[in-house]
């Protein structure tokens, strides 16, 4: 899954994509660098981040929708936490929505993916970008995600999405300490029990920089470290900046998977 973030503030590469046309022309290279879903932002979700606007947002993000959805052939995921952003962009051809919300109570976000009957990521975090850093506390954070997705699936369902529209992603940095977020990598394999897809973004975040000492443009070899080692652990998607070499860490790790004596 290729990353492109029509923003002014996102962590690594705030502003370098905020012009639809320059969006569109990235979204398009990584296509042609062996991405097999583009994920398509308009509001930071790094920690502290300030919100943005419903409307801002939709000026943000549709017009690359509507420019891409026309010109390839792989699926476009919209990442938002606004249920009416989420509704314009599968109306202007999106057809997965990544929610980096689905821990909040109402279900206004999940019936509209059971309208449209879209895919749907179901990720783990605490509170807001603005709050979920601040001391972040889990008697056993493996466990208490997995009892989080097994509410989740059963309010998705309630609300009309079936089981097979919805991946999860255990939300690396998202309301984590570093020794979270290291304990859920470690793990991943005890989330596969629940037979959905697991989706997996860890590239160039900061508890790398925290444990390595590592600055944001030297991330990119512990980035494809995570990525082999969940690949290894049963996910299914990766979620990367830098899809060129993650598509080539990730397919040597899947030849050599396939060569393990049983």
């Amino acid at each position: 899954m290729g990353v492109i973030n029509v923003t002014p503030d996102s962590f690594s590469d705030g502003g370098q994509f905020l012009d639809a046309s320059a969006a569109t022309s990235h979204a398009l290279n990584l296509v042609a660098q062996g991405a097999d879903i583009l994920d398509i932002g308009g509001e930071s979700t790094r920690p502290g981040a300030e919100p943005v606007g419903e409307t801002e947002e939709l000026r943000r993000v549709l017009p690359v929708i509507e420019q891409l959805a026309g010109r390839i052939q792989i699926p476009i995921s919209i990442d938002t936490a606004k249920a009416a952003v989420a509704r314009a962009a599968l109306a202007a051809g999106a057809s997965m929505v990544n929610d980096v919300a689905a821990h909040r109570e109402g279900d206004g976000m999940w019936r509209g993916v059971a309208e449209f009957q879209a895919g749907y990521i179901c990720m783990h975090a605490r509170g807001t970008p603005q709050t979920m850093q601040e001391n972040p506390v889990y008697e056993d954070v493996v466990r208490e995600v997995g009892v989080f997705f097994q509410e989740r699936l059963g309010r998705l369902k309630a609300a009309g999405v079936a089981a097979d529209q919805v991946v999860l992603d255990v939300g690396i940095g998202f309301g984590k300490t570093m020794e979270h977020n290291l304990q859920l990598l470690a793990n991943l394999r005890s989330f596969t029990t629940m037979a959905r897809p697991l989706l997996i973004g860890v590239s160039r975040k900061s508890f790398i920089g925290k444990l390595l000492g590592a600055s944001l443009p030297e991330r990119l070899p512990a980035s494809l470290a995570c990525a082999c080692l969940a690949v290894e652990s049963g996910a299914q998607i990766i979620r990367a900046h830098d899809v060129a070499e993650t598509v080539q860490a990730v397919r040597m790790a899947e030849a050599l998977l396939a060569r393990r004596k049983k």
